[in-house]
């Protein structure tokens, strides 16, 4: 029998967080276990407030926990030190938002490409990576287009090859269908799987819409910041 720990990428451990806004604290997540294999795509589910983002956030290492641990690729990602957890996230993850967050002013080729210039990819190199992106996201006619060109599902397809350039083994989408129409946002969803079976990355989505269910393996729900299902 194999042991579900095998190929885990991602685990929480009584994961919390707690804000203080004014004199009070707001617990955003509440002993939040989790996990994650390599080669996966998972859904996190649950309405606004609920802690989606929160708990995406702590796994990518863009906030920290107040109590417990997160372990992403076997290293305990909650005692780096903020540099150490940069370059963490440079090389081993990517990241897709609601509101794409691309650069107005390049390019599709030159967003995609951007994370690869910030480590010091050659340019050879580069071209070759950003143009077999850009072909998995069905973009590769539209390279030179800025996104103020594009609509917001071929800006996303952006985003999308943006996060998967610097081969990350992650990719963590924060309501990355929350701006798209119903079926746009249908066929980014399909293009999730099919790069989770391409480059055997990891995806975890979060997302408030149920349409994501007929796409994932499995799907967390939160609500105030607990995890209503567990993992077999």
């Amino acid at each position: 029998m194999t042991d579900r720990t095998d190929g885990v990428i991602v685990k929480t451990s009584e994961v919390t967080r707690v804000y203080r806004v004014d004199q009070q604290e707001v617990h955003a997540l509440r002993g939040v276990n989790f996990w994650v294999k390599q080669g996966e795509y998972l859904g996190v589910m649950g309405r606004s407030g609920s802690g989606k983002t929160t708990l995406l956030n702590i796994i990518g290492g863009l906030d920290r926990p107040t109590e417990g641990e997160v372990q992403v690729f076997g290293e305990s990602i909650s005692d780096l030190s903020d540099r150490r957890l940069t370059e963490f996230r440079r090389h081993r993850i990517g990241f897709v938002f609601q509101s794409f967050a691309l650069m107005p002013t390049m390019s599709a080729f030159e967003n995609v490409e951007l994370p690869l210039r910030m480590i010091g990819v050659r340019r050879r190199e580069r071209r070759q990576r950003v143009m077999e992106c850009l072909e998995l996201v069905g973009l590769t006619k539209w390279a030179k287009h800025r996104p103020q060109e594009m609509s917001g599902g071929q800006q996303q397809r952006v985003a999308i090859a943006r996060s998967l350039v610097n081969r990350p083994g992650l990719i963590l989408a924060d309501e990355p269908t929350g701006e798209l129409d119903t079926t746009t946002a249908r066929s980014i969803l399909e293009l999730f799987g099919s790069i989770v079976e391409e480059e055997g990355v990891s995806i975890i989505m979060s997302s408030h819409d149920p349409t994501m269910l007929d796409y994932v393996e499995f799907c967390y729900n939160l609500a105030d910041g607990r995890v209503l299902n567990e993992r077999d």
